[in-house]
């Protein structure tokens, strides 16, 4: 079928499903983030959620769609609504593009031996049902509009192709990965199993249309997170898809490299003899850390702490702090800017900005564990610590230590930097350190 046909065929013929129009963050009145005209202040924001260590459970999914990019920040609220009906009508295109050239894929292939799998297919097909049933009693105005959007929509992806043999393994892949998606959450339990076909047709439909990335392992976790959180097909794949756009490289072997070796440089910073235990050649010891990083801490913290450390890491507020501490080093030195120390030349940097605080978390965590991972002389040793961890941390006492970790790095670097530039200033030490220090409090 041509491209012509298949827009023809597959133009609606009646309103499409459209997700329900979800409170903004206008309704949770956060002080001092949200302007009368709806706009959020993204650095208030992140600065807010990182100090406060999270938001409230009732305040999470509007917040995400903040945080992860569905929503720009400097969108109102008046034009949200729009914003969410041109991602429906999109989204929607794009899965029925999908499924129209690769029919095959569009249900989950049982073997007959999973029960609950089962259940959840007809759970889902009850839901396809009840939604169809609501768009037919949407007002004709939705339905015009939404069939404008559309077919808006169509003709921007008309030029999409599909590698099918790509395709078809990511498809494979996913219908292994999303059945092992954390089953005992509430979420998934009961007519709750449903929602893992949502899952599969939004990972199906992320892997069809970005290509570079497809679907890799640990995907599904990811994904299932803003599921939970966002209980919307179409508010989850665009956050999915925001936060891919940025963590896409941590599913290649490179990036994930580089990730494990910075974990580990900043270990020899902070315990050189414990460094110097695990390192091997090419670092496969730090290798037992690698899901830590990946699926940020998901398993190793109870679900509701992992969710709000998920938001807490996502915020960057570490990157924001870096730069703030660079500023302070700069308005130090122009103090002394006609002093005969200053030397023209490329100042050395205080801090690593490349340490995340998602490292410092990780080292917080392996820091605590010395004793335990000294003891260990292999790797299955190692993988048995990782599994002892699952779901035992606590967060509040992790953040505190990361923190104070992170607080202590920078305080070796930059006050011993300025203590060689500048000998004899004390003042202008402590003065920077205490501003090091109010941007935790």
């Amino acid at each position: 079928m041509n491209d012509a046909a298949y827009n023809q065929t597959r133009r609606p013929r009646r309103c499409a499903a459209v997700a329900s129009p979800v409170p903004t963050l206008q309704s949770i009145r956060l002080p001092g983030i949200m302007d009368p005209d709806g706009r959020v202040d993204e650095s208030r924001l992140r600065t807010y959620i990182f100090k406060k260590g999270g938001v409230m459970p009732h305040e999470r999914a509007q917040v995400w769609q903040f945080l992860f990019g569905m929503y720009p920040s400097s969108s109102t609220a008046l034009e949200r609504p729009l914003i969410q009906e041109q991602m429906a009508a999109r989204y929607q295109v794009m899965k029925k593009k999908w499924q129209h050239v690769f029919p095959g894929a569009v249900h989950l292939q049982l073997n007959g031996t999973d029960a609950e799998l089962i259940a959840a297919v007809e759970f889902f097909h009850q839901r396809q049902k009840h939604i169809q049933k609501e768009a037919s009693q949407l007002s004709e105005e939705v339905c015009e509009r939404m069939s404008f959007l559309e077919l808006q929509a169509q003709v921007l992806l008309k030029r999409v192709n599909f590698n099918m043999e790509e395709l078809q393994e990511a498809v494979r892949i996913i219908d292994k990965d999303v059945p092992r998606t954390d089953r005992d959450l509430t979420y998934y339990l009961d007519e709750g199993l449903g929602n893992l076909l949502v899952l599969r047709d939004i990972l199906i439909t992320y892997a069809a249309f970005h290509p570079d990335v497809s679907y890799a392992q640990g995907m599904n976790d990811l994904c299932s997170r803003f599921l939970v959180v966002l209980d919307s097909e179409v508010d989850t794949f665009w956050s999915f898809s925001c936060y891919m756009e940025n963590f896409s490289k941590d599913f290649h072997a490179d990036g994930l490299h580089r990730k494990i070796e910075l974990e580990a440089a900043l270990l020899k910073e902070l315990d050189p003899l414990l460094h110097a235990h695990l390192v091997t050649d090419n670092m496969d010891r730090f290798t037992f850390c690698h899901r830590w990083l990946l699926l940020g801490f998901q398993r190793e913290f109870e679900h509701s702490e992992a969710l709000r450390l998920f938001e807490i890491l996502r915020c960057d507020h570490l990157e924001l702090i870096s730069q703030q501490v660079e500023r302070a080093r700069y308005q130090e030195r122009l103090v002394q800017i006609q002093s005969t120390e200053d030397m023209p030349g490329v100042e050395p940097q205080v801090i690593n900005t490349e340490y995340t605080f998602e490292l410092f978390i990780c080292a917080t965590i392996i820091l605590e564990n010395r004793d335990i991972l000294l003891n260990c002389r292999n790797d299955t040793q190692l993988i048995q610590f990782t599994s002892s961890l699952q779901g035992t941390l606590d967060l509040n006492s992790t953040l505190k230590k990361a923190e104070e970790h992170f607080f202590n790095y920078c305080k070796r670097s930059a006050w011993g930097y300025l203590n060689t530039r500048y000998h004899g200033h004390r003042s202008r030490e402590e003065h920077f350190l205490s501003q090091l220090r109010s941007l935790f409090s």
